[in-house]
C-alpha cells in the first residue's frame, strides 16, 4: 500500500493511536506532519522513530480547537512538504466520568471543541491543498462511544458524534473533487485516554490492569493502537479507491464486557 510522494498530517500524532498512524503512515511512504499541544517529547521521539526508518516527518505544535493555531499549522507544513493530501483528526481528550448533572459546563465546551471544532477547523483549512491534488483522504478518528452513548460521558460522546456527522456530510460535498472521507470508530484500546476511560466507567486504575482485561475481550486482547493504524493505512490507499463516507468500527465486533 505505497503511500510514496502524499503527505500526511495527524492531529495529536505523537503517542497512543496518533503514534502509531503517524508510524505507519511513514512505513507506507508518506511524509509526516506530527501535530501535538503540549507533549512536545513524545512528538519529537515520534518524529525520531519514523526518521530511524528512513521516511519524512516533522512536529508542528498547534491547540486544533483554536483556528488560528490551526491556520499557521497547516501554511508551515504545506510551506515544509509542498501539500497536504491525507489528514487524520485523530487529536482528542476524555471525559472525566461525571453524570451530565455534576459535569461542569466548561468541561463539556472544551471537549466538545476539542473533537468537533478542531476537526471541522482542521478540514476546512486543507481542502483547498487536497483539492489541487489528484485525491485527498480525510480520516475522522471517532469511538464506539458514538454508538452506543453510555453513561458518565456525555461530552466524550457529543464531540465524537458532531465529530462523525461532520465526516459523512464532507464525504458528499468533496466526493466530486477527488477527496475520500471517512471514519475509524475504536473499541477500548490500550493508549492513555484507553486508560483514563476504563477507569471512569470500570475502575481500572493502571496499564497492567488494563491487559488483565484481555481475556474479556474479543479474540483475547485489549485493541493496540496499530489495529487502529492498519484500518486508516487501507482507508488512504489505493486499495480503498471507492470507499468513501463509511464508518468502520475497530472493536472485535463488540467488547464481550459491554461498551466504553
Amino acid at each position: 500500500m505505497s503511500l510514496s510522494g502524499r503527505v500526511a498530517l495527524v492531529t495529536g500524532g505523537g503517542r497512543g493511536i496518533g503514534r502509531a498512524i503517524s508510524i505507519g503512515l511513514a512505513e507506507d511512504g508518506a511524509a509526516v506532519a506530527i501535530n501535538y499541544t503540549r507533549d512536545e517529547e513524545s512528538a519529537r521521539a515520534t518524529v525520531d522513530a519514523i526518521l530511524a526508518l528512513g521516511g519524512k516527518a516533522k512536529a508542528y505544535q498547534a491547540s486544533v480547537e483554536v483556528y488560528e493555531e490551526d491556520q499557521a499549522m497547516v501554511e508551515a507544513v504545506i510551506a515544509d512538504f509542498g501539500k497536504i493530501d491525507i489528514l487524520v483528526n485523530n487529536a482528542g481528550i476524555a471525559s472525566r466520568g461525571q453524570s451530565v448533572r455534576d459535569t461542569d459546563p466548561a468541561e463539556m465546551e472544551r471537549v466538545v471543541r476539542t473533537h468537533a471544532f478542531g476537526s471541522f477547523y482542521m478540514s476546512q483549512l486543507v481542502l483547498d491543498s487536497m483539492r489541487a491534488q489528484e485525491r485527498g483522504d480525510i480520516v475522522m478518528i471517532s469511538s464506539v462511544a458514538a454508538s452506543s452513548f453510555g453513561p458518565n460521558g456525555s461530552p466524550y460522546n457529543m464531540g465524537k458524534a458532531a465529530l462523525e456527522a461532520l465526516a459523512f456530510g464532507l464525504a458528499k460535498e468533496e466526493r466530486r473533487n477527488g477527496i475520500h472521507v471517512n471514519i475509524v470508530a475504536p473499541g477500548l484500546t490500550e493508549t492513555q485516554m484507553g486508560i483514563r476511560l476504563a477507569r471512569a466507567t470500570r475502575g481500572t486504575q493502571s496499564r497492567e490492569n488494563l491487559r488483565e482485561l484481555d481475556s474479556k475481550m474479543p479474540f483475547g486482547h485489549v485493541c493496540q493502537p496499530e489495529e487502529i493504524a492498519d484500518a486508516v493505512r487501507y482507508l488512504v490507499s489505493d486499495r480503498s479507491t471507492y470507499v468513501t463516507g463509511q464508518r468502520i468500527q475497530v472493536d472485535g465486533g463488540g467488547p464481550m464486557m459491554g461498551p466504553y
